[in-house]
């Protein structure tokens, strides 16, 4: 397992460079044996499942212990978490901020609690970690109590916020398995996680999405222009219309972004090339930085060929949050309309380079076809000389998309070489074989 261990080390310090937008969770999956640890589990009962059979309390933040039956009709989520694992720590803190934000508000504080479902790794770990939280917890000795609250709720990665509904006496219905989505889509604005309320958030987002343009995404009443080069070079927004935009979101400190960056620069250079002379098509990438301070921003964004949004313009978490960005680099591409073709232009470029222009499904399509045919005549097992197990080809990474290769540790998307004994991927053409004797 000592691959997957330094692939997991490998992508936890790459999460750890990320420190204000946060990485896209790549869940942590465990195995619990299938014997029945809490028989009363079976039952529909709204409470039950959070007491044991050795008592019917939770501990608070300061340690004492809290009846469960003070949870009654409220609105519960259950955050399965661990100190170890970097998501966590920062969706905790997400979690906390929108928790108090939510307990200030005087209609929702008695209505809504969290309790803590610990995969700490010692009492030490538990204690330190819940001192972060404002909520209640599963002590940590009841072992058996979150076991089995992770196999009810059949728990597969971490973080995960199960909401439970109160006054439901059909748990099954009353339960919502996709809290860390939730809350990292909507925040506050999520709450009380009916389906009523969150119909009527995906409705405001549709409406928002169909009316969505270059000028409502990259202006406010205070700017209409961006920034250019030789800087400080003005740009106005109004003069990208027509043109296929993408959004760059990045910044100096982050480790992905130094082997991207180039990639990127030289790409979009090569684009340019391709439309010189076509007056009906442009391409242009806007920088939407996550820098630390103006001058990180300015040195950074000097490297670049294209425009910026200026360094903690308002638009920057606008913009994060709109487009749902956990993780940078990461490039999103809008029509010369203004309305978004794909979230994934750092997984086409990392694919596909200057090829992928103009990023449209019909585009992606036809290459996504070409890139059949060329792994028609791959093999379809190779060994690897970065891995010890037989690697099997296999399309779109784990067979639901993006990736990042084991080897150049780099995004990527659609086929790769994948270990089916521990989920080592390399892209096709980082696949180093091993050359055998053949005397042997």
């Amino acid at each position: 397992m000592e691959e997957l261990e330094k692939k997991n080390i490998t992508s936890i310090k790459e999460e750890e460079a990320e420190e204000e937008i946060d990485n896209s969770f790549v869940p942590v999956y465990h195995s619990f044996a299938s014997k029945n640890y809490h028989s009363h589990l079976v039952s529909d009962d709204y409470l039950s499942i959070l007491a044991s059979k050795d008592g019917d309390f939770l501990l608070s933040p300061i340690g004492a212990q809290v009846k469960v039956s003070k949870l009654e009709g409220k609105v519960v989520g259950l955050y399965f978490s661990a100190n170890w694992y970097s998501p966590c720590t920062k969706f905790t803190n997400l979690l906390v901020n929108v928790y108090q934000q939510l307990k200030e508000c005087s209609n929702i504080n008695l209505g809504f609690e969290i309790v803590f479902v610990s995969s700490d790794e010692n009492l030490n770990a538990f204690d330190t970690y819940r001192s972060s939280m404002p909520w209640l917890a599963i002590p940590f000795s009841d072992l058996e109590t979150r076991r089995a609250l992770t196999q009810k709720f059949d728990v597969e990665g971490i973080p995960c916020l199960i909401i439970l509904q109160p006054n439901n006496n059909k748990l099954d219905a009353a339960v919502i398995k996709d809290g860390v989505e939730l809350v990292y889509r909507y925040g506050v604005q999520a709450f009380p996680f009916t389906k009523e309320r969150l119909d009527e958030l995906r409705e405001k987002e549709k409406e928002k999405r169909d009316n969505q343009t270059l000028s409502n995404l990259l202006t406010h009443d205070a700017r209409d222009v961006l920034f250019g080069h030789p800087s400080p070079k003005q740009v106005s927004v109004a003069s990208l219309k027509g043109k296929t935009v993408g959004l760059y979101f990045s910044a100096q400190w982050c480790i992905p972004a130094k082997k991207f960056t180039p990639r990127l620069i030289s790409v979009y250079k090569k684009i340019k090339q391709q439309l010189e002379g076509k007056e009906d098509e442009d391409f242009e990438i806007v920088f939407v930085s996550s820098d630390h301070n103006q001058v990180d921003f300015t040195t950074y964004f000097d490297t670049m060929p294209w425009l910026a949004i200026p360094f903690d313009d308002p638009t920057i978490k606008a913009l994060a949050k709109y487009f749902d960005i956990r993780g940078i680099p990461s490039l999103v591409v809008l029509d010369p309309d203004g309305k978004t073709v794909t979230k994934q232009g750092r997984s086409l470029i990392n694919l596909y380079k200057e090829n992928a222009y103009p990023f449209t499904k019909t585009r992606v399509g036809i290459l996504e076809k070409q890139m059949d045919e060329i792994a028609k005549g791959l093999p379809k097992t190779e060994n690897h000389s970065g891995h010890r197990h037989e690697l099997t080809l296999v399309p779109e990474g784990h067979g639901g998309g993006a990736f990042i290769c084991c080897d150049c540790d780099e995004q990527g998307y659609g086929w790769a070489y994948q270990c089916l004994e521990c989920g080592y991927e390399v892209h096709p053409k980082c696949v180093k074989p091993v050359r055998r004797d053949p005397d042997y």
